[in-house]
Parts: structure tokens; sequence; C-alpha cells
């Protein structure tokens, strides 16, 4: 349920985009709160600006978390943005130990202001293969963690 504190942190993320887009970058920011509400750390989208596939907001907060939280903190930790995360920050946010994601624009309605956000060809996989041959580092690594 998303509350009026929520509300407000999610406005502010909104005007990190709106930042973002006067600074010349895409429209998209996010923020990450402690669950006192206070602001931990903020980042909006640079992937034109840095030549960076991988800078969103969302991923960027996502490994801030993971260096500077403990795990406690992240858990307890919310992560408001403008639009919902994409399948490769969502990996990282769960990766991250973040606990809980508020966000504004949902993707289907992303796609609805902007068709060429949806326009993502599909990328085929083959696999598994080589199951025996590719256990060896895996249970090598964690034998001796």
């Amino acid at each position: 349920m998303i509350t009026t504190a929520d509300e407000a942190l999610l406005r502010r993320a909104i005007g990190i985009a709106a930042r973002a887009v006067e600074l010349g970058d895409a429209p998209y920011g996010s923020l990450l709160a402690g669950p006192d509400g206070t602001v931990l750390a903020e980042a909006h989208n640079t992937v034109r600006r840095d030549d960076d596939i991988t800078a969103h907001p969302e991923l960027k907060l996502a490994r801030w978390a993971a260096r500077v939280l403990d795990e406690e903190a992240a858990a307890r930790a919310t992560l408001y943005t403008s639009c919902q995360p994409c399948g490769m920050c969502a990996g990282a946010l769960v990766r991250s130990g973040i606990g809980r994601v508020v966000y504004a624009l949902a993707t289907a309605q992303l796609v609805e202001l902007n068709p060429a956000s949806g326009a993502w060809p599909v990328v085929a996989h083959d696999g598994p293969a080589l199951f025996d041959e590719a256990r060896g580092p895996i249970e090598a690594y964690y034998r001796e963690g």
C-alpha cells in the first residue's frame, strides 16, 4: 500500500527525472530511502552521457546499496523511482537486498507514452549444455568458500 509519505518521496524521484531532462539526460530518476524516509542516495539515468547502457538510476542505487549498506539496512530501504524498473534493474535490486520498490509509471504506461520503449528485440537462449564441464569451477569455488 502506498502512503502519503511514499507519494512525497515518489514526487521527489519524479523531480529527479525532470532535472535529468534539463541536463540533457533521459527522463528517469530514483532515490533510496531508509525506513524513516531519510534519503540515502539519489541518481538519474545517464545512459547517453556515459555511453553506458547500464547507467539506469535503479541499477546505480542497487550497486550503491550493495557496497554501502549492510544486509539489514538494505532490507529496510525503499527505492522510489519514476518508472517501473526494467528487467536488468529488477535483477540488480533483488541481488542488492533492497526490501521494497515504489514506482510511478508502469512499463506498460511508459510504452503507451513512448512506444520505442517496448521495442527491444528478443534474444535467443540455448542451454543448458556441458554440465559436467561447467560444474567444475562452480564446485571448486564453493568448496573453498
